[in-house]
């Protein structure tokens, strides 16, 4: 019988296979696979970026790596009835010093069109402790669109995929979760129209619901992709694009969870930094 973390790691592979290969037949380009170990030991990764005529830079990253012990302490912060959804934040004296595991798929897309929109997704499972049973465990991810130019029939596609992917209990906190995990203190914003948002999620059905979110990113994304990516645009609209892709930046650099314990990790560095546009402004 397969081990959580190998039947996991298994999904989580064949998940970015799945959305390479499509996102490849969006673009007509093809994207560059690199291989790389964690520092000292413990697992590894592969990039995978893209850099074509649909999507001015892409990156779908898998990774799993593991270490003596646990970066970071947890960032927990329950809502009422939280519980009942399956989120249980680990206690702190379950991580400190602990050995983990950590493994998931990281995506962001930054299309060259400013009217078609930036996505990200991520799906994450960790360990820590001596291994599923003898530790602590959990799933955690979401994804979100950042729009230059909102279009409410996009926002409204996108957000009832998801719902359907989540079941309306999970969708109702998860979404409002990801308005407040993607919000910009410093810009008093939000970085754009919202999507989903979990974390510390336990339970016998954990996985199948990781797997229903993965498996729904396509379909809630390449639908917009494929009404906008001919939309005609000015030189202001680039303008302003790369200025909005600021805000991205920003968040990604100060704020972002996964950022954070990539770097503490010993993870790689141009995979955690893969999210970056290509160009920004200011």
């Amino acid at each position: 019988m397969e081990s959580k973390r190998t039947e996991v790691e298994k999904y989580f592979r064949a998940l970015r296979d799945r959305i390479v290969a499509r996102l490849e037949q969006l673009d007509g380009g093809t994207f560059r696979r690199t291989a790389w170990q964690r520092q000292g030991g413990g697992g590894g990764g592969e990039m995978s970026e893209l850099r074509g005529e649909l999507f001015e830079k892409g990156g779908c990253n898998f990774s799993a790596v593991s270490g003596d012990r646990y970066p970071g302490v947890p960032e927990g912060r329950t809502a009422e009835g939280d519980a009942a959804l399956g989120i249980v934040p680990p206690r702190a004296e379950e991580l400190a010093g602990k050995p983990f595991f950590a493994a998931g798929v990281s995506l962001v897309l930054h299309p060259r069109n400013p009217f078609v929109p930036v996505v990200h997704m991520n799906v994450r499972y960790l360990e820590a402790g001596p291994d599923a049973s003898g530790g602590v465990w959990w799933f955690g991810g979401g994804t979100d669109l950042t729009p230059f130019h909102p279009f409410d029939e996009d926002t409204a596609h996108f957000h009832g995929v998801l719902q359907a992917a989540c079941g309306p209990d999970r969708y109702a906190r998860f979404s409002r979760w990801a308005r407040e995990y993607f919000f910009i203190p410093h810009r008093n914003s939000e970085r754009g129209v919202g999507g989903v948002f979990f974390d510390y999620l336990r339970g016998d059905d954990s996985f199948s619901f990781v797997r229903g979110v993965g498996d729904a990113f396509l379909t809630a994304y390449t639908p917009i992709v494929e009404r906008r990516r001919a939309t005609p645009f000015s030189d202001a609209d680039r303008t302003a694009q790369l200025e909005w892709r600021g805000r991205y930046v920003e968040f990604n650099l100060i704020y972002d969870r996964g950022t954070l314990f990539g770097l503490r990790s010993g993870g790689n560095v141009e995979a955690i930094f893969m999210s970056l546009p290509p160009l920004v402004s200011w």
